[in-house]
Parts: C-alpha cells; sequence; structure tokens
C-alpha cells in the first residue's frame, strides 16, 4: 500500500521555525468560522445547512427534507445533554435552553433534536511504538464502529500517525475500503538502528519513543480534511495521548478543531507495560482532557482492555446519535477573529456536553 503523506497531500510541509510562522498564520486566516446559515423561519424545527452544501455533497446528501439556503450567518452548535449519571436525556424542546455568548443571553433562532443528520468522521489512529501492544485491538473495535455508526449518507477518513501524519483513506462512504485502510496500518516507531563498526546493526532501540506527531494529526484533520465540510463532524483519536515531535502545539490543535466545528473524542489506548518497561511517566491524559472538552467531546480510558474498547466506541455511537442541534445570529456582529467564549444552559440543570467556543472570523467562499 501507498501512503500518501497528509502534509505532502496539502503541499503544506513544514520546514524550518520561519516557515512554520507563516503555515499558521495563513491557516489562521482561511479557517472558517464554524457557522451555519438559519433556516427562513426564525424558530424553525429543522437544522440549517450551510450554503456551501451543495459543492459538498451530492445531490441526495443536501440534509434534511425542508432545510434552505438563506444569507444570514448563525452560530450552530451541536451538544448533548446528560444526568448526574452521565445518561443520555432526549426530548427535551427550545424551551428547555438558553445559549450565551460571552456571558451575554442569545436568541436561539433555529432548534432540532434529530440524531441521523449526516456525520463526517475522522478515524486518527496512533501506530507509534507504544501502541504495539493495542493497534490490533484499536483496528478490530474501531472497523466494528465504523460498521455500526456510518449510514449511506456518511462519509469518513482515516489518518494514521507516528513520526509523521498521513491520509490512508481519503473521504468514502465505502466501509470496507475504511476497514482496509486500517486493518493496513502497521507500528512504525521510528526508532534507528545504529550500524556498529563490524557488527552491521542490530535491535537496538536509541529511543522507546521516537516520534507521534498527535497535534500535527489533529490539526492537518481539523483545517485540511473538516474546516470545509459541512454538518455533524467529528474526529475520534486511538492514542496514548503523549505526543513527541509535533511542528504545533496542543492550542494550535484545539483552535483548528474549533474552527472546523469538530468534536473530538480521545480514547485512550495504552499499554501501561511499555511504560513501565522503560521506566517512562505517562503524562498524555491532561492534554488530551483540554482538547475534548474545548471541543465537545470527552476523553474514555479504556487502557488494554478489549471490552472497555467496544464499551467506548458504543457510547460514542449513541453520543452522535443523540445529539441536539440549535443556532443563533451572534449581537456582537464584529468578525474580528476574536476568540467567543460559548455556554448552553439547561433549565433542568443537566449537563451539557458542547464545544466550549468558537473564533468569529469572516468565511471563506469555497469555490465552485
Amino acid at each position: 500500500m501507498t501512503k500518501l503523506s497528509v502534509f505532502h497531500r496539502f503541499s503544506r510541509t513544514v520546514p524550518s521555525a520561519c516557515a512554520l510562522a507563516g503555515f499558521i498564520i495563513g491557516a489562521a486566516a482561511t479557517c472558517a468560522l464554524a457557522q451555519n446559515p438559519a433556516p427562513q423561519a426564525a424558530d424553525a424545527q429543522t437544522p440549517a445547512v450551510q450554503e456551501s452544501a451543495d459543492s459538498q455533497k451530492p445531490e441526495n446528501d443536501q440534509g434534511p427534507a425542508g432545510t434552505v439556503k438563506v444569507n444570514v450567518d448563525v452560530v450552530g452548535l451541536f451538544f448533548n445533554v446528560k444526568d448526574k449519571h452521565g445518561a443520555l436525556i432526549p426530548n427535551l424542546t427550545k424551551d428547555d435552553f438558553q445559549v450565551f455568548e460571552d456571558g451575554t443571553p442569545q436568541t436561539i433562532k433555529y432548534f432540532s433534536a434529530e440524531s441521523n443528520l449526516p456525520l463526517t468522521l475522522g478515524m486518527l489512529i496512533d501506530s507509534s511504538g507504544s501502541q504495539r501492544n493495542v493497534l490490533d485491538m484499536e483496528k478490530q473495535v474501531g472497523g466494528a464502529f465504523l460498521k455500526q455508526i456510518l449510514t449511506d449518507k456518511d462519509e469518513a477518513f482515516v489518518i494514521d500517525f507516528n513520526v509523521d501524519a498521513e491520509l490512508v483513506q481519503d473521504f468514502t462512504r465505502d466501509v470496507h475500503r475504511l476497514q482496509a485502510a486500517m486493518n493496513k496500518v502497521k507500528i512504525n516507531s521510528g526508532i534507528t538502528m545504529p550500524t556498529l563498526p563490524g557488527a552491521g546493526g542490530g535491535p537496538v532501540p536509541t529511543a522507546p519513543t521516537a516520534g507521534t506527531v498527535l497535534y500535527d494529526a489533529v490539526y492537518l484533520s481539523s483545517h485540511d480534511m473538516l474546516a470545509k465540510e459541512v454538518g455533524r463532524k467529528a474526529m475520534i483519536l486511538l492514542t496514548d495521548g503523549e505526543d513527541e515531535g509535533s511542528r504545533l502545539k496542543i492550542k494550535d490543535a484545539i483552535e483548528a478543531a474549533q474552527k472546523a466545528d469538530a468534536i473530538v473524542y480521545v480514547l485512550l489506548c495504552a499499554d501501561r507495560g511499555f511504560y513501565g518497561s522503560f521506566q517512562l511517566g505517562y503524562s498524555g491524559e491532561g492534554e488530551m482532557r483540554k482538547l475534548t472538552e474545548q471541543t465537545g467531546g470527552r476523553v474514555i480510558n479504556v487502557g488494554n482492555k478489549f471490552d472497555k474498547l467496544k464499551q467506548a466506541f458504543d457510547q460514542i455511537a449513541a453520543e452522535l446519535r443523540s445529539q441536539y442541534n440549535l443556532g443563533y445570529t451572534p449581537l456582537n456582529t464584529k468578525l474580528d477573529g476574536s476568540y467567543r467564549k460559548l455556554e448552553i444552559k439547561c433549565k433542568q440543570n443537566y449537563k451539557i456536553q458542547s464545544r466550549a467556543g468558537y473564533y468569529a472570523t469572516a468565511r471563506e467562499p469555497l469555490p465552485h
């Protein structure tokens, strides 16, 4: 199989600090605000689609019947509602919610409790050396999840990351192609085998974790794959959460995911024995919680347990099928690139799982 590097695919190689600065500035300028045009009626019960939906999906994927395209930008939010035990709460109405931007109440323009809207999903698989004993489990359970969750209106892609991030399967609705791509992912620790005089080299690792460009992979998945898609967007990371060697920082990954309006789930899959054998500390969970809390997802720690991983995927599937969707026109109409904090409150004091904010940046028209 020929893997195509995400960096090469989108011609965004970052060879130096100066180039990296230009890369980040240019990306920030072109990232679109995650906004949806509102339905024509202020209180329409069907969720809106973006103006550019027709350029992104085939005719049979134009969203729910009755959706319309208008020129009023709104901020759209997908979110889950849970009780204190974590159980999903269905069948709530628009009157049960209030939405705030930077602490200021906003008027909800549309609301829907739809759970079968088209979904674009990114599967990101950590294939660095620390995943050696859990990768096969991830392939098996992740492949079954894709078969379970994807409908004929959904699409997904697969990214493999270790010392580099590579797109191993572009957008497709074909579950078999997605499963085949996952199954072909192999461990690449990036470990070099030194050649000793007269010895011809040997299996002597110089470092147990030579590279895991986790933050780069999240950025590329968000900015280059999901940012110009419409509708529901989610990303699932199968990783131990440790980053080693990314060009970008966790804040860059979070910002890109927020600008793409992508919900991020992290399934922490780790062979604790790997870390113990090399006397390494494990610290990836904290950064992964930042990433998921800011984007409306969550971290699920599964270790190296098959049953826990399957349960985690089942939980994600249930959450993606039970999302509420609302939109509002911001009272602050300035498109100045500033970050706006978001908060949704439920009158019944249920817990809301939603992204924490968005960037007020003008949308870039998509090419036709």
